[in-house]
């Protein structure tokens, strides 16, 4: 091997270690425990213990159902909010348009724990300005967090509204890299502006919102921070429990960690088989 090429792997030796012994061991370390029956002391083989009481699992099968509605529901309305958003950031129309940007990107920054109280604050019965609102056109309050309908409707706004800009931001980089003269060549064929954008916006727009949808797949399926501060731990009744507050429960409140490795190894399969979905209906055709 040249010198140059062991220095190299040299300098990236401390790195590579380090990568080896926090990431690559953890996750096959996880993968071995997800078969062992970790409630008995010492921890042993058992096949049935993890994986057999996954596939028999009420309050399993209740944690994938909310996270697949929370992922039907809230990433499409997303990532249509965000391209529509990102077309309006880019219009030239649009003044100051680097301080809308910013706080359409500002959700993102905001502490989770801080956005979590103002939105329990929100749409709190008694005093929440929300309600105040619905009250003040004659209707009836909602009870947010004892309605498990209604709650689950929070949490998709509560995700919306925080990782919308996000996305919005990613679009607009794909909007600037369009060309100029595309549009104007569409113009001079008198093409108007509602069919530039669904025949020239949206198609050159494919990989970048394909992007966005499968970043916004993975992060669904480990959402647990809006469930776990908003809604009280998944509540009403685990009506808002997701998989990965599931899994969180399983693993460092009863201590169950075969059992939680064997959820987040399902996570994630069912993460990559939903992305690898996305990206085979939005290849390109040949």
């Amino acid at each position: 091997m040249p010198f140059r090429t062991r220095s190299a792997y040299a300098f990236l030796a401390p790195y590579l270690l380090v990568f080896a012994a926090f990431w690559v061991w953890p996750i096959i370390d996880s993968f071995l425990i997800s078969f062992q029956n970790t409630r008995i002391n010492p921890w042993k083989y058992s096949f049935q213990a993890n994986w057999g009481r996954l596939f028999y699992d009420p309050a399993f099968y209740n944690a994938l159902y909310n996270t697949l509605i929370i992922l039907v529901i809230q990433v499409p309305v997303m990532i249509a909010l965000a391209t529509v958003m990102a077309v309006l950031l880019n219009s030239p129309l649009l003044k100051a348009r680097p301080l809308f940007r910013f706080a359409f990107f500002a959700p993102v920054v905001v502490g989770e724990v801080a956005y979590a109280a103002v939105f329990r604050l929100m749409f709190s019965l008694d005093f929440g300005i929300i309600n105040k609102l619905i009250s003040a056109v004659g209707l009836s309050p909602i009870s947010w967090f004892d309605n498990a309908n209604a709650a689950m409707a929070l949490i998709i706004l509560a995700v919306t509204w925080r990782w919308a800009g996000y996305n919005a931001i990613i679009i607009l980089a794909g909007l600037q890299s369009i060309p100029e003269d595309v549009y104007e060549a569409a113009t001079l064929d008198r093409v108007g502006k509602v069919q530039q954008f669904f025949h020239i916006t949206l198609p050159l727009l494919k990989p970048i919102i394909l992007f966005c949808v499968v970043l916004s797949v993975i992060g669904t399926m480990q959402l647990f921070t809006e469930p776990f501060l908003i809604t009280n731990r998944g509540g009403p009744g685990g009506g808002t429990e997701t998989l990965g507050l599931f899994l969180y429960r399983q693993g460092f409140t009863s201590l169950n960690f075969g059992y939680a490795s064997a959820i987040a190894y399902t996570m994630a399969a069912i993460a990559v088989v939903i992305s690898l979905l996305n990206l085979w209906v939005g290849r390109d055709p040949k």
